[in-house]
């Protein structure tokens, strides 16, 4: 679950770094690197259960927003933490739902809802009053999320094939599928 955690550091740290390059007037690099984030959430929640995937939201969300305090203005690391708190919470919490479904529902489901009130919480926060095309951002972000949340379910679908037991997972002292193929 370490590496887990760095993941998650690294991703929320580089992406607040980021996002403060816009490559046109409607996309950031920081929306190339945010979907990393849940793929991790996901990995984790998939793995250890949705506790875990909490703790691993929770520690690496106050790790990573000292470090975005630092890489990038005070007002991109609150929008970031208030979008990256709820945005990472509803993907858990949507993942936990449709865990039972194919191997893809859950992460894709997950991940573009997550995605969407991520776009729209941050950019509303971030660069409100500001003078941008916040509406041709927000929609460009988005889109470059959701084709990156359909990119990982490839390396999402390695990574539950690699585990040795890839058919259960204790959450609550039960046993559930972690996919039915």
């Amino acid at each position: 679950m370490k590496y887990l955690l760095a993941a998650m550091i690294i991703a929320v740290s580089s992406s607040n770094y980021l996002v403060q390059f816009p490559i046109n007037h409607w996309i950031t690099l920081g929306a190339f690197t945010y979907p990393m984030t849940f793929l991790v959430t996901e990995i984790c929640n998939r793995r250890y259960g949705p506790k875990n995937a909490r703790k691993v939201v929770y520690a690496g969300f106050a790790v990573a927003i000292a470090i975005s305090s630092y890489l990038s203005t005070p007002k991109i690391a609150f929008a970031s933490a208030t979008a990256f708190l709820v945005a990472q919470l509803l993907d858990i919490s949507v993942f936990n739902r449709l865990r039972r479904h194919q191997w893809w529902i859950a992460p894709f489901a997950a991940s573009v809802m997550a995605s969407l009130i991520d776009t729209g919480v941050f950019f509303q926060i971030a660069f409100f009053g500001e003078g941008l095309p916040l509406l041709s951002m927000m929609f460009g972000d988005f889109l470059v999320k959701l084709g990156l949340d359909v990119f990982m379910l490839l390396p999402y679908r390695l990574s539950i094939n690699s585990r040795k037991d890839n058919t259960q997972i204790l959450i609550n002292n039960s046993r559930m599928p972690i996919f039915n193929v």
